[in-house]
């Protein structure tokens, strides 16, 4: 049996050091893009386990063996912060490689709210769809009859009590925040609140949860006025919803959990206009990993999501979901990490 592939392996292969690599492979730091890259490339070809699946399509040479385009729906504009973008890269290099071609669809809230697809949606092509962002229960079970096959990246909440007629995946919502409450207490802490529109997203209400029952289980008890869940939905007004909430407050807990890196940024952006800092007058962690999240200063501690994999799973599930039209509906998580940064020291 071969040795397993290690980071000092890679890092022996391309001349360069471990902690590069460590970089690369774990989206840490900063690195040139063309560094990233070729790390990458390399672990892929050496076959490091965290990259062993790219094997199971990507050195496969095949021909296309099908037609037709894979439909990516989305309700918002994904930037380059957005775990969701280096995900569609993969997933579309994925698809590409069998003979898909991915069309692109702006959901526009006229068109949620009219319950109608987009006017460049071509459904005789369509062999599936994608939807990033598309928490509207009724829009997605319209998508759903359309008789299409169909992957829910992140889903409604609704979707709990009515489960979509499609596959849906989503990140580890649980682990990281199971892990910083316990370490967290280890260290003492005990006042421990959380922010994020509980109801936005399927995402969302997991990781409120995750933060109630680690609670619950580490024997602490929670102080509902720090459980700032129904502040205004998500857009251009939260930031002020949320600096009124917190100018409620009497005190400030001394951690906040944040729903994704973005609440914190809008959290730590009003802590500024009250003349207040983190870590000293509240420690804070996000969820995501975004770019935003390694270069402020202090660091943000957050949860990893693993993008490239969630691409390549996401590719999968639909990809099987058209050539098995009838296989159970599957719910499907993957890998997350707790990264601790300087923001919850």
């Amino acid at each position: 049996m071969a040795n397993k592939v290690t980071i000092q392996d890679i890092a022996d292969a391309l001349g360069v050091s471990r902690n590069t690599v460590s970089k690369a492979i774990n989206n840490t730091g900063i690195l040139a893009d063309a560094t990233r890259e070729k790390v990458l490339a390399k672990a892929i070809e050496m076959g490091y386990k965290q990259f062993s699946y790219a094997n199971s399509i990507g050195d496969i040479q095949k021909p296309p063996i099908a037609s037709g385009d894979i439909a990516f729906f989305s309700g918002s504009f994904l930037d380059n912060s957005h775990f969701a973008s280096t995900m569609l890269d993969k997933f579309q290099h994925e698809i590409t490689q069998i003979g898909y071609g991915l069309t692109m669809q702006r959901v526009t809230p006229e068109c949620i709210n009219e319950l109608k697809l987009p006017a460049s949606f071509n459904k005789d092509r369509t062999r599936g769809i994608i939807c990033v962002e598309m928490f509207n229960q009724k829009y997605c079970e319209m998508l759903c009859e359309l008789g299409i096959p169909i992957l829910f990246v992140d889903a409604p909440v609704d979707s709990f009590a009515n489960q979509l007629a499609g596959d849906v995946l989503l990140m580890d919502n649980t682990t990281g925040i199971f892990n910083l409450i316990t370490e967290m207490k280890k260290r003492g802490v005990k006042e421990i609140g959380f922010i994020g529109e509980q109801h936005h997203c399927r995402s969302f209400f997991e990781r409120y949860m995750a933060f109630r029952n680690a609670m619950f289980l580490n024997g602490m008890e929670i102080n509902e006025k720090y459980c700032l869940t129904d502040i205004h939905p998500h857009g251009p007004e939260y930031f002020t919803s949320l600096f009124e909430k917190l100018d409620e407050l009497d005190k400030l807990p001394e951690l906040f959990i944040c729903a994704n890196d973005f609440i914190a940024v809008d959290l730590i952006n009003c802590l500024k206009i009250k003349k207040l800092s983190y870590p000293e007058n509240v420690k804070i962690c996000g969820f995501d990993d975004s770019a935003e999240s390694k270069v402020m200063t202090p660091a943000l501690t957050t949860c990893h999501i693993h993008s490239q994999i969630m691409g390549f799973t996401a590719a999968n599930l639909l990809i099987s979901r058209i050539e098995q039209p009838d296989l159970n509906f599957r719910t499907v998580y993957t890998e997350a990490n707790l990264i601790l940064r300087e923001s919850t020291q």
